[in-house]
């Protein structure tokens, strides 16, 4: 038996369709805004402040092993519900708040391992929405596209690692944006278009980021941002991001001449 804790976007949608197929034994803990699973049989709308309840149905369920995928709307924490347990557990989360949504999610893990349950890797059962390293496209980047490469992966490597930023926009051979917490796809908009193709996407988890539950992911709509923004490339690292839809993003990738890379 294998809880899952699912927010929003389609990454949980992919990761329950493969579980089902494999005809695992499941329950959800739907942490959605809108009650996203209530059609599942198993599946609970749990406050994420009911600690409590949260723990009381995964050893109900006897279950040692669960999965965080999608985004989690982060709670307002004056307006959560709490149960006894998460009046105990509360002021830890509300310390890690202050550090970011990465350590938030540090602190859930330690809470439930603290519980005898572990939290594992988000592609246990789906590894192909992973890439192994190498070129996945037509175009590929040359010598001097791969300096600047380097350039925003050095840049990456620097930063805080609970801060928010997965990605980087490089053109010119600078850093032209980073990702905020609106994420990727509005740092792309954001940036001024070029009518020819220049510049590169780097995404890569975070410095000490847990690969457990929050792989950067990308898919057909991050390479339709880049195209219209004239971003001719996008740099990811191996086996450790998802990509969504990856046939199409591909397919699309080689009639618009983009460049992927996993590095």
């Amino acid at each position: 038996m294998i809880g899952l804790f699912l927010g929003e976007k389609d990454l949980p949608i992919k990761i329950l369709k493969n579980i089902e197929k494999k005809k695992i034994k499941y329950f959800i803990i739907d942490l959605t805004k809108n009650n996203r699973f209530k059609k599942k049989e198993n599946s609970y709308f749990i406050n994420i402040g009911k600690f409590g309840e949260i723990l009381k149905l995964i050893k109900s369920k006897k279950c040692k092993k669960v999965i965080f995928a999608g985004n989690v709307i982060k709670p307002k924490l004056s307006k959560l519900k709490l149960d006894l347990k998460g009046l105990y557990y509360i002021p830890r989360v509300v310390k890690a708040a202050k550090l970011g949504d990465a350590a938030i999610l540090k602190v859930l893990i330690k809470i439930l391992s603290e519980n005898n349950i572990n939290v594992i890797k988000l592609n246990t059962f789906n590894p192909e929405l992973t890439l192994k390293k190498g070129i996945y496209t037509i175009i590929k980047p040359s010598n001097l596209d791969k300096k600047e490469i380097y350039k925003g992966i050095k840049t990456l490597k620097k930063l805080n690692s609970y801060n928010h930023t997965q990605a980087v926009i490089i053109r010119d051979n600078k850093v032209i944006s980073l990702e905020k917490r609106k994420g990727t796809s509005a740092m792309i908009k954001s940036i001024s278009k070029s009518k020819m193709k220049q510049g590169f996407l780097i995404k890569l988890p975070k410095v000490k980021q847990d690969l457990r539950v929050d792989l950067p992911t990308i898919g057909i709509d991050t390479f339709k941002d880049c195209n219209k923004a004239g971003i001719k490339g996008i740099v990811v690292k191996s086996n450790q991001n998802i990509i969504l839809n990856k046939e199409e993003s591909i397919r699309y990738a080689n009639r618009n001449k983009l460049f992927l890379v996993a590095i």
